[in-house]
């Protein structure tokens, strides 16, 4: 329940990127809406219940999503312990179906297929045990001495699959910092602290203008003079860009391989030597 009081906060940020044309007081009224409405459905949507129905194994991304946005009583967490229980290994039911129905649900918001409301709480019970499964992912990390800062691009509002990202690069031992709420400052966290690698993801294509020029304001801030940058996301996945079109480094294709290859850049320079 504690991660409920700043779950509003991060869906609702999910679910705006294709919908930034809106007016203050559009935003406004939404913001509004999930304070008064949504808030309070996602604290009963949590709430331990007799009616939950039974829990069958599920492999479907967007079955699954469509469950979670249907009015009938449906177990998550039932339904991940089942996966789990079946032999599905934690991180592939984190990338291959609790990633891409948080994906499913965003279309079906995008595309007027499913009302506001519904696709807030779905998110909502997503981010809530992707929280329980990354935290069990971590524990067993060891420290491998590097760091990485990651965070969404300018403008960008998706942060579901950075959470995940955050907790794949965790459990390889990396020190994570993670940035995105409003006010947050990324010339001035790389100036203050030392990071190995600059991590950006990108969803939004109207966002690409504004990637493109954080990336070179960033190697100038930063206090590693050999910083990395190295960027993922629907976007580059769904454009067949590089990194190099954004001035980057690397691009990541998804979670599981990035913390490999980040340590593959890394080590580039001393095999060089």
């Amino acid at each position: 329940m504690d991660d409920l009081a700043h779950l509003g906060d991060d869906v609702f940020a999910d679910l705006i990127c294709d919908r930034s044309g809106a007016d203050g007081d559009d935003l406004a009224a939404l913001a509004r809406l999930v304070e008064a409405e949504i808030l309070p459905r996602l604290m009963l949507a949590h709430r331990p219940s007799a009616r939950a129905s039974v829990a069958l194994p599920l492999r479907d991304s967007e079955r699954l999503a469509d469950l979670l946005v249907a009015s009938d009583p449906f177990d998550l967490g039932g339904v991940v312990d089942g996966l789990l229980g079946s032999g599905l290994p934690l991180n592939r039911t984190l990338l291959d179906i609790l990633a891409p129905a948080a994906r499913r649900l965003g279309t079906m918001w995008e595309h007027d297929t499913c009302d506001f409301v519904a696709v807030t709480e779905g998110l909502g019970r997503l981010q809530a045990v992707t929280r329980r499964l990354c935290a069990t992912m971590e524990r067993a990390a060891s420290p491998s001495g590097r760091s990485i800062l990651l965070m969404p691009s300018p403008g960008e509002t998706h942060a579901f699959g950075l959470s995940i990202l955050a907790s794949f690069f965790r459990e390889s031992g990396w020190d994570v910092t993670t940035l995105g709420r409003h006010g947050d400052d990324p010339a001035e966290e790389v100036r203050k602290g030392w990071y190995d690698i600059v991590g950006l993801s990108l969803s939004c294509d109207v966002c690409v203008p504004a990637l493109a020029a954080l990336v070179p304001v960033l190697r100038r801030a930063s206090c590693n003079p050999s910083l990395f940058v190295m960027v993922g996301g629907p976007y580059f996945a769904r454009s067949g860009a590089s990194a190099s079109e954004v001035g980057a480094d690397a691009y990541a294709p998804d979670a599981w391989s990035a913390p490999d290859l980040a340590e593959a850049m890394l080590d580039r320079p001393a095999l060089a030597c």
